[in-house]
């Protein structure tokens, strides 16, 4: 049972049921937890008792004073960290010639950003209006909200 699509699966599964982007993000640069960090036992499998127990384990880092319950102060500091090891992450991958600084060519080019443009500006004049950014800004919500991204939020 070991096929890549089963493995892809468990580790959305995984995913979804750490219940927050930054609880579900293993110790590496913000990369999603792997089969092997879910498969405590080491067996080829994930049991549900697994993805449980790695949830449970996140969630008890995020609880730093251990009171059982996440305050919004430890939830920005777990988003914090995160951001902190993400941002070393690529600063390491992008510093090409390892000089400690980051200079506009070794930052990544934005591929998507002239097709981008383009979408945003639903007339084709060339520019966009206020009311062709809020409309974006209504449908990127509204994808966030369907695509789970919005689990603190009260809607």
């Amino acid at each position: 049972m070991k096929h890549t699509g089963f493995i892809s699966a468990v580790v959305l599964a995984a995913i979804a049921v750490t219940a927050t982007p930054t609880f579900a993000m293993g110790p590496r640069s913000g990369n999603p937890v792997t089969f092997e960090e879910l498969d405590a036992d080491g067996n080829g499998e994930v049991s549900k008792a697994e993805m449980e127990a790695h949830r449970t384990a996140r969630f008890d880092k995020a609880d730093t004073d251990g009171d059982g319950k996440l305050s919004v102060d430890e939830i920005q500091t777990a988003a914090q960290e995160r951001a902190k090891q993400m941002a070393s992450a690529m600063f390491e991958r992008r510093d090409a010639n390892q000089d400690g600084f980051l200079t506009e060519d070794e930052l990544p080019k934005p591929q998507r950003q002239g097709k981008m443009f383009d979408r945003i500006d639903a007339d084709g004049n060339g520019s966009i209006s206020a009311e062709e950014f809020a409309n974006v800004q209504d449908r990127m919500e509204k994808h966030r909200k369907k695509r789970g991204h919005g689990w603190f939020d009260k809607n």
